[in-house]
């Protein structure tokens, strides 16, 4: 069987991703995470993009090494187009530009959400069969995004509901900021959650129309209580922490999954999938399982690796589109924003 190595590239935020894939099989997935942010509370956008210009040739070199292939056997580059940040796509995309025109092979630009979605069809090994089947629901959490996207091939996908303003992910580290958890917050509070009581504290839910979601609300109601209690108790956030990060994880993964239970029940869908940073969260995970013994759904829970922005998920993408013949221009530009 001919082999399709594919090469995809990550740069969409502060993250830089080089991975190879062969006929859908991965070979190697390489990560250079930026420490600088962590000082300024979030992503500084000028400097992630300084420290892609500094990482993007060595990871791409050490994803080529570790596949243990030449890079004359890269049948096509795939690079993050968008959505994500300007000056940080500029970067992986320059640099895909250069590598096709110089190996004179095609390009092939990938959307970072459908990536997040298609990251449960990498394979670990040739024999591998643990993919979604079609159609299925993939519940989409992250800093940026919080989606219901029905998924009905590797090509055709429907966002069917989402947040309407802020993301489960900026909840989960607004939250935590304002507790002084430090950046990013949420792997933080999920574990501190871990030894706190989930029901101690309440916090508004939204009341919003068909599977779209609200986080907003929560955020504020949050900062309120907290606003309250610090009056009253200055230590009120160091004496409750646990409690606090356990109540506010528990209602965000019951605001997602009330909406993602109404949307398979009302399209009869039993075959359930989550992706995005929040992924890794373990009361989603555990979410997940409880409602695939009480629910009947077949689950898909993604590998660790595969939950943050990594270049497999791109190279996964770009080799489903390679075979479809999706290739793009040179004079392609990445975009900030875009839809699914």
């Amino acid at each position: 069987m001919k082999k399709t190595i594919i090469l995809g590239i990550e740069s969409s935020c502060d993250d830089t991703s080089a991975a190879v894939i062969s006929n859908g099989v991965i070979l190697s997935n390489v990560i250079a995470s930026q420490k600088v942010h962590e000082a300024y509370g979030g992503v500084v956008p000028e400097l992630a993009s300084r420290c892609h210009q500094q990482n993007i040739v060595p990871v791409v070199s050490e994803a080529i090494k570790r596949a243990g292939i030449d890079k004359s056997q890269i049948n096509a580059v795939a690079f993050t187009r968008g959505p994500g940040l300007m000056g940080s796509l500029l970067v992986g995309t320059s640099f895909a530009k250069g590598f096709s025109s110089a190996l004179r092979i095609p390009m092939v630009d990938v959307n970072h959400l459908q990536a997040h979605v298609l990251a449960h069809f990498i394979k670990e090994s040739e024999d591998d069969n643990s993919q979604p089947s079609f159609p299925f629901l993939c519940l989409l959490v992250s800093g940026g995004n919080s989606q219901i996207i029905k998924v009905s091939s590797y090509d055709k996908m429907e966002v069917i509901g989402q947040t309407i303003d802020d993301a489960a992910g900026e909840a989960f580290d607004k939250c935590a900021k304002v507790m002084g958890l430090g950046y990013p917050g949420g792997p933080v509070v999920d574990r501190l959650a871990k030894d706190g009581d989930p029901k101690r504290f309440k916090f508004n839910k939204p009341h919003i129309p068909g599977y779209n979601y609200s986080f907003s609300g929560l955020k504020t109601s949050f900062l309120y209580m907290l606003r309250d209690n610090l009056k009253d108790n200055p230590n009120f956030i160091e004496e409750n922490k646990n409690d606090l990060c356990a109540s506010l994880q528990f209602t965000i993964v019951e605001i997602l999954m009330d909406k993602l239970r109404k949307a398979a029940k009302d399209l009869n869908i039993k075959e359930l999938a989550v992706a995005g940073g929040v992924s890794a969260n373990s009361a989603v995970r555990a979410a997940f399982e409880e409602h695939s013994k009480k629910y009947g759904w077949k689950i898909h829970l993604p590998k660790f690796a595969f939950t943050t922005d990594n270049a497999a998920m791109v190279a996964i993408t770009g080799y489903y589109k390679y075979l479809d013949g999706e290739f793009c221009s040179q004079d392609a530009a990445p975009f900030a924003r875009v839809e699914l």
